[in-house]
């Protein structure tokens, strides 16, 4: 039997910014930490070189999508799932509230370099919270149910967040300036 083909045509790659490499080998927390952090540069990515207008321009009508809300909802994701629900943190929600559930997306007054600024700071907090775990089995508390939410859970869930939020900003990010790539 023979070797199948090495495909010669690839996914384009992203013109700029640089990712950090992701592990082929590692500890699970290793490369679960690695692809969080993957996915959160990549969507850094698909953000840069953009004017505020653009950041904060719904691209794909009717969503009230932007990546200016996408970066507020994520500082937010950041925030509830790594300090309020896994390290118990009594700090208060970020865009959200009963009453305005969708503020995240649909108030986008302020600086989106403001809203970038907090979410590094959610991003690099969660970062700490997770290198002073002593295990994945860790658990925090969800604050929905009461029940136990461990580490390796939120790790898998925060991965899938930004995934899915990539794809959007993929989205919106080529119809603001026809910018694509991986």
């Amino acid at each position: 039997m023979s070797d199948p083909a090495v495909p010669q045509h690839h996914s384009p790659r992203w013109a700029t910014g640089t990712r950090p490499a992701l592990p082929s080998v590692g500890t699970e927390r290793e490369t679960l930490a690695a692809f969080l952090d993957w996915h959160r540069a990549t969507f850094e990515q698909k953000c840069s070189g953009l004017s505020a207008e653009q950041l904060s321009t719904r691209a794909v009508l009717p969503s009230t999508m932007s990546l200016h809300g996408l970066v507020r909802h994520l500082a937010g994701v950041e925030r509830w799932w790594f300090r309020q629900q896994f390290a118990g943190e009594d700090v208060p929600i970020l865009n959200y509230s009963d009453d305005d559930p969708d503020q995240d997306f649909e108030r986008l007054d302020g600086d989106p370099g403001a809203a970038f600024a907090v979410w590094h700071a959610e991003c690099e907090r969660s970062r700490q919270i997770v290198a002073a775990a002593a295990s994945l089995d860790v658990t925090g508390t969800r604050r929905s149910t009461g029940e136990p939410v461990s580490l390796r859970r939120i790790l898998v869930d925060m991965i899938a967040e930004y995934a899915r939020h990539n794809g959007h900003a993929d989205l919106l990010r080529e119809r603001l300036d026809g910018a694509v790539g991986m």
